[in-house]
């Protein structure tokens, strides 16, 4: 991919986010798109290799639309000035919906690429669901916590929105506490893309997830636990 022409574009793009600028480079857009798109599917195939629940998922679905959903935002800006993708498996089509961990990735115009994985603002079943997991499964929850790539690659859980008071029905002195009062169960980082040496991206944002791995299974866990007890 050229990286270099991508966050140019992007740069570009959130100085003149307007329409007619945007029809005027979509030469440039189409090509960036589709070498996005080769990225993405790539990195699906390198999942694929430690998580076979996401081998067969179509790269074409998991990217992201650079149109913005403007109807009822304050910013009008038509479009996103990043390009994104979130994998996850082929069941799981509208994970934001349905709930269960992804996998994602993003590339800004300010020459940074992000990765994470899990899940952000889930829905109140799901994230209910996620907590009472994490107390019927404290051990398993714990091993997570303490595994030592993902530690050293993500440091914890991000806490956005975190809860004052633990939530409705958990006890306050309950083991985990402090993580039962997130909102939001997602791992992140933040790195510099590797202009000088853009071969280097696929395996960066592959071993990166790859270290995420652990929290990914456990939340699956809990979706399969849900299920069951549905059954």
């Amino acid at each position: 991919m050229h990286v270099r022409d991508l966050t140019q574009f992007l740069r570009e793009l959130s100085e003149n986010n307007n329409r007619p600028w945007f029809v005027m480079n979509k030469p440039r857009y189409d090509i960036l798109r589709e070498e996005f798109l080769a990225l993405v599917t790539s990195l699906i195939a390198e999942l694929g290799k430690f998580d076979p629940a996401v081998k067969f998922c179509n790269p074409k679905k998991a990217m992201f639309r650079i149109n913005r959903d403007v109807r009822f935002a304050h910013d009008k800006s038509p479009y996103k000035t990043r390009f994104s993708a979130a994998i996850a498996p082929n069941d799981m089509r509208r994970p934001s919906k349905a709930g269960g961990p992804t996998y994602y990735v993003q590339i800004d115009g300010h020459g940074n690429m992000l990765f994470g994985a899990g899940e952000y603002m889930p829905p109140p079943g799901r994230l209910k669901a996620l907590r009472e997991h994490m107390v019927n499964d404290a051990p398993g929850f714990a091993k997570v916590l303490k595994n030592k790539r993902l530690k050293a690659r993500f440091s914890t859980i991000q806490d956005e929105g975190k809860l004052q008071r633990p939530p409705k029905g958990f006890d306050a002195d309950a083991e985990h506490i402090e993580f039962i009062k997130l909102k939001s169960f997602f791992v992140w980082s933040e790195l510099p893309l590797p202009l000088n040496d853009p071969d280097q991206l696929l395996s960066m944002m592959a071993e990166g997830l790859k270290d995420a791995y652990p929290l990914v299974q456990w939340m699956r866990s809990a979706k399969e636990e849900l299920e069951e007890a549905a059954d």
